[in-house]
């Protein structure tokens, strides 16, 4: 892999943590993701599930983990199920995991080969009462193939109908929206790479410039700092494409005088980060995209100073359209009797911002966690205000990555620069 070995304590305290809220004498099964075919013999690059990743540390295709907390023999507790390398898996694609680094990386002894899974399999569904099956039940989900733990819930629920089954994912989301400190340097570590993309590239950035030249200087300064490379498709829009939310087509020319929105992130360790900035693509802005970034900004400040402990999640986004409000009213974007006669389930300030002020970050750019309750230390979030005028040309998105601490946040994506000012400074280094 190309990151730095995590620490197996991490995965063991997760795998503690989620068993607290099993019922007694239950199986817990997870599977890794598909490795997705592109055409003839091409595959894409693989994407470990997060739920086996966060429970095992495990970032091979083919592997299954099987966790029985109350099992009656202490190696049937934990059990990792691996893919056998042979000699001709080993010319083609190298080294798989050996039995001993599985151990070493997950802090579980026992590990098998696949095709001891369903003898095994077998043996412990004769003792346990429930089972515990996974699925992916993120709300934005829409994916139309089964993925190996769906296939496996199908199987399962053929070869073993009288067995009583459970939901994994309430468990996950639960445990994931809360980072162990472990985790969030790593989240750090993704940053802090993110940051070194835009400090090398911003200066690069003229009118004429491809928005492609400008992904593939991210990319290369991703890459060569032990990413994997973008965690989410890049987002570098220019001129009137700073005003598409997912602009991902990055391949126009830069135009002069207007504004080059860049939403991106790196991934550390299948970590994410996720930051936008918005630089003016002469190296100025002018008055009126200046008064505009000022707003967001002001926002993006004021939901920083907000966050803390304790905070009912819709009482922070009711704060923020407050906010927004005023910023558009002072920018003659809506007038006060809009805000008025506005219908409760469309507020006026929607057709200006139309998006989420924050989500999780983690294990996956919009990760798992709570976001109907309270907020909670060791919660990582993004803020990420904006306001689009198409008819101006004007996308202004900012974005900053923050841990809820005892007391506020700490910002992981400080060294960012993100004032107006310390922009157009930095386009100066050419």
């Amino acid at each position: 892999m190309r990151y730095r070995n995590i620490d197996p304590n991490l995965f063991i305290k997760n795998r503690k943590k989620m068993e607290i809220y099993l019922y007694p004498n239950s199986l817990v099964v997870l599977h890794a993701n598909d490795l997705m075919a592109k055409n003839t013999d091409g595959t894409m690059p693989f994407v470990q599930n997060s739920d086996l990743f966060y429970l095992s540390g495990i970032d091979q295709e083919e592997t299954i983990l099987l966790l029985y907390p109350d099992a009656i023999k202490k190696e049937w507790k934990e059990i990792l199920f691996i893919k056998e390398t042979n000699p001709i898996l080993s010319v083609w694609e190298g080294n798989k995991y050996t039995k001993e680094a599985v151990s070493r990386i997950s802090g579980i002894v026992t590990v098998h080969w696949l095709s001891d899974f369903k003898p095994i399999f077998h043996t412990l569904m004769g003792l346990a009462d429930q089972l515990y099956l996974n699925t992916n039940e993120h709300p934005r989900t829409n994916f139309p193939i089964a993925t190996r733990d769906r296939r496996f819930i199908s199987w399962c629920q053929h070869h073993y109908p009288l067995h009583t089954y459970a939901r994994l994912a309430p468990i996950m989301q639960k445990l994931r929206g809360i980072k162990d400190e472990i985790e969030i340097a790593l989240i750090q570590t993704a940053c802090d790479i993110t940051a070194a993309g835009f400090l090398s590239t911003i200066p690069m950035v003229h009118p004429g410039l491809m928005e492609y030249e400008i992904e593939a200087l991210l990319s290369y300064e991703l890459l060569r700092r032990g990413s994997r490379g973008f965690a989410y498709a890049p987002i570098i829009a220019s001129g009137t494409n700073s005003c598409i939310l997912h602009y991902t087509n990055n391949d126009k020319p830069c135009p002069p005088g207007e504004l080059l929105l860049m939403d991106i992130g790196a991934e550390y360790a299948n970590y994410s980060a996720d930051v936008t900035r918005v630089i003016p693509i002469d190296g100025k802005f002018t008055a009126r995209q200046r008064q505009v970034y000022n707003s967001v900004l002001r926002i993006l400040q004021a939901a920083e100073g907000l966050l803390r402990p304790g905070l009912p999640f819709l009482d922070y986004h009711n704060a923020i359209g407050g906010w927004v409000e005023e910023e558009l009213v002072a920018l003659n974007l809506i007038k006060a009797t809009d805000i008025k006669n506005q219908p409760k389930e469309a507020p006026a300030y929607r057709k200006y911002f139309m998006h989420g002020i924050s989500h999780h970050l983690g294990l996956s750019t919009h990760d798992l966690g709570d976001t109907h309750g309270v907020i909670l230390p060791n919660m990582v979030l993004t803020i990420e205000p904006g306001i689009y005028i198409k008819e101006e040309k004007i996308g202004i998105r900012l974005e900053n990555n923050v841990v809820i601490t005892t007391d506020g946040v700490q910002n992981l994506t400080q060294n960012i620069p993100i004032e107006a000012e310390a922009i157009e400074a930095l386009m100066c280094k050419k």
